[in-house]
């Protein structure tokens, strides 16, 4: 079985760096995590009108309104079928701030309806947002965010891009470890937040996805 990032990407999944290819290569069978250790070194948000809309997010684990430098960072990826059959793929990252750990959650799932990954928001999978990968000259990969829609108890909708943040997602092998820079932006109000930093990966064997880094909630609508 491959996994769900070489599903997406194809024949272009043999073009990533080597590092990324294992990073991004295993799935829920293979019996292992993926657990990145390292350090943001910058950790930056948008002017004062974005505060109420990042203080939100914390509720969910999805964004938070604390800026840092040096910044302890922990990212797990685990691979593991959800309650619907789905192979899932955990983005939980955890960001050692001084006053309070903030954690900015993700879960991913491949979806044949779609035709591509869907990367399920916080907490509560209320989020599903379609991402865009493309592979870079050096090996490095691109996630760009794409259509957004919002699912909460009966609603479900599109997200306007009046209201939406689009993020992007470059990760990349420098020979000595793994980077990653991320920005999410409004299109009209510009940059919301964002981070950038290093890290290295172990890759531990295990069974099961721990609670820890599961959704409280599983969303079946994507």
């Amino acid at each position: 079985m491959t996994s769900i990032f070489e599903r997406q990407l194809g024949a272009d999944f043999a073009r990533l760096h080597p590092r990324l290819r294992e990073r991004f290569g295993f799935c829920e069978q293979d019996g292992v995590a993926c657990v990145g250790t390292g350090v943001m070194e910058r950790i930056w948000r948008g002017p004062a009108f974005t505060l109420p809309f990042l203080h939100l997010g914390t509720t969910r684990h999805i964004l938070f309104p604390e800026r840092g430098t040096d910044v302890p960072f922990t990212i797990e990826n685990y691979a593991y079928r959800d309650s619907y059959g789905r192979e899932t793929v955990t983005f939980v990252r955890t960001f050692c701030l001084p006053r309070q750990p903030r954690r900015f959650d993700a879960t991913m799932i491949y979806s044949p309806a779609r035709r591509g990954i869907i990367d399920f928001l916080g907490t509560h999978q209320h989020v599903a947002v379609d991402l865009d990968f493309t592979v870079d000259s050096r090996g490095g990969l691109w996630i760009r965010t794409l259509d957004q829609r919002l699912h909460e108890g009966p609603v479900s909708m599109r997200v306007p891009s009046l209201i939406r943040g689009d993020a992007t997602v470059h990760e990349w092998w420098d020979g000595r470890h793994f980077r990653i820079e991320v920005s999410v932006r409004h299109r009209r109000f510009g940059p919301l937040f964002g981070y950038h930093g290093s890290f290295t990966a172990e890759y531990p064997s295990t069974a099961l996805a721990p609670p820890s880094v599961r959704p409280v909630r599983e969303c079946a609508r994507e």
